[in-house]
């Protein structure tokens, strides 16, 4: 699955291991990630990541 990077913070979010802190269960495609979900380390909405080449 693709991972998609933040372009603030630089976070990286991997479908394989999800954001399980934050209510998001391992195996989880970013497209699938409730649109209220925030990146973890600087709390920037889903509109501000990228795909990661």
């Amino acid at each position: 699955m693709q991972k998609f990077e933040c372009d603030v913070c630089g976070y990286i979010y991997d479908p394989a291991f999800g954001d399980p802190d934050n209510g998001v269960a391992p195996g989880t495609a970013f497209a699938d990630i409730p649109d209220s979900w925030e990146c973890p380390t600087c709390g920037v909405g889903k509109d501000d990541f990228s795909p990661v080449d």
